[in-house]
């Protein structure tokens, strides 16, 4: 998701003339050939998928993709706004497969599906640009006009999962303290788990635990996580009706479910209790108006605990963390096997195994997947540094406070930054090269249980 500062250059093309016989232009037939190849290229990549039975991986890049055009729309749409130049908005990057002009802006797909981007004409200090379009350059605006332009993206991702997360709230309702139990688990060489020899069963909600009422999701997890081997009641209700279930939860270390997951590992030191429940929270409905105010509560939540993993993954620990798992297969395999555990990061590769997981969990795993995705590659793009969109509003910023009243407005020479912003690329690199190692060597399991 990229702002690219470089004009194209390219001018609208002249319409030749149909000759008498009324034969098609050549425009229009170059057109049409683009929308073979584009449509042969789609093709070839969905029966790819498909055969390879890989349908749902397809569909989980295609929705990102969608989401990466409409960052892009924000840039294009406020840039248009604004009466800058935009020369092109693109889906993809390399080889055009197809494109059309409208105006003075070309719209097309490129080859390689690794994102989007739009041109905005004179987006830097370095950008060489025609006297005549010089007005209507990016680096020409207002301070507010680059600010708005600059900021586009990330908003459009909150827009998104503001979205998102309203109709999660009507379609599923809102989550309350309760537990639902979404199913029971199997574990390998025990005949009956203490929530079966207690008479728990999917679909039952849990609504107090030893006579108390839940005081927050984590209630019965917490309470059942330290009583190995003690009794815990568990009001229930099922069909309209409460009922209290007596059920002992037994030590996790060294179990493992039928899908070979272990429970807890086996090195650690305290004995954790489990049941063998997959949980989930109990929802209400809730009338639209509520609703709105419910989306707007989870959209905050849900950026206050996004923006507090990505300090802790940036943080002392969290790179240490991250070094000891690419450097200790061990270390890898037990975060990858518990990732309620470990905050730790995933590339797009990773992104795509967890939405796929999604995908099969169902509608309501998936769009609480895209409200976090959204909620990231808004926080993401907005840190202060080069190439990041925040780093374009910093320059911005920078400018503003360095143009003095009366005085032709100041451009900072972005090239002294390069030196500074080198060793935090290089840093980036090997952050993005683990992380991409990770995905693939220890993929993340049962994030959805």
């Amino acid at each position: 998701m990229t702002l690219i500062a470089k004009d194209s250059g390219a001018a609208p093309r002249a319409a030749a003339a149909p000759d008498e016989r009324g034969a098609s232009r050549p425009d229009q037939d170059a057109n049409a050939g683009q929308v073979a190849r584009l449509l042969i290229a789609l093709a070839l990549i969905t029966a790819i998928f498909v055969v390879a039975g890989l349908g749902d991986v397809l569909l989980f890049i295609a929705i990102v993709i969608v989401i990466v055009m409409l960052h892009e729309l924000g840039h294009f749409a406020t840039a248009k706004w604004s009466g800058m130049k935009v020369t092109e908005y693109f889906v993809g990057f390399g080889p055009r497969l197809w494109s059309v002009r409208r105006g003075e802006t070309e719209y097309g797909v490129k080859a390689i599906p690794a994102g989007g981007y739009v041109r905005i004409t004179g987006f830097t200090v370095l950008e060489d640009v025609a006297t005549e379009d010089e007005p209507r350059a990016y680096r020409q605006q207002p301070f507010w006009k680059r600010i708005i332009v600059g900021s586009a993206g990330s908003t459009m991702h909150f827009i998104i999962a503001f979205v998102l997360a309203l109709i999660s709230v009507f379609a599923f309702g809102v989550a309350t303290d309760n537990v639902h139990i979404d199913a029971l688990e199997h574990w390998s060489g025990v005949a009956q788990t203490p929530a079966q020899l207690a008479g728990l069963r999917a679909g039952d909600t849990i609504v107090s635990v030893n006579g108390h009422p839940l005081s927050n999701v984590n209630t019965v997890h917490d309470i059942i996580t330290r009583s190995v081997g003690h009794p815990v009641t568990l009001g229930v209700e099922r069909g309209g009706h409460l009922r209290s279930v007596v059920v002992t939860p037994r030590d996790g270390r060294g179990v493992r479910t039928s899908g070979g997951l272990e429970l807890a590992p086996q090195s650690d030191k305290k004995p954790q209790g489990f049941i063998g429940i997959n949980e989930g929270n109990a929802t209400v409905s809730v009338n639209p108006l509520r609703a709105i105010g419910d989306a707007g509560t989870a959209l905050g939540q849900a950026t206050s605990e996004e923006f507090s993993a990505l300090v802790h993954v940036f943080s002392p620990s969290g790179i240490s963390s991250l070094y000891h798992q690419v450097t200790n297969s061990h270390d890898a395999s037990v975060a990858a096997q518990h990732p309620g555990t470990s905050e730790r990061p995933v590339s797009l590769i990773g992104a795509g195994n967890i939405g796929v997981q999604a995908l099969r969990q169902g509608v309501q795993s998936l769009l609480a997947l895209l409200i976090v995705i959204n909620i990231a590659f808004a926080l993401l793009n907005m840190l202060p540094l080069m190439p990041f969109d925040g780093g374009h509003v910093v320059v911005a910023v920078y400018e503003w406070i360095r143009t003095k009243k009366g005085q032709p407005y100041y451009q900072a020479d972005i090239t002294k930054l390069f030196p500074y912003l080198a060793p935090f690329l290089a840093f980036l690199a090997v952050f993005a090269i683990s992380v991409i190692f990770l995905d693939i060597a220890h993929p993340l399991h049962n994030v959805f249980p």
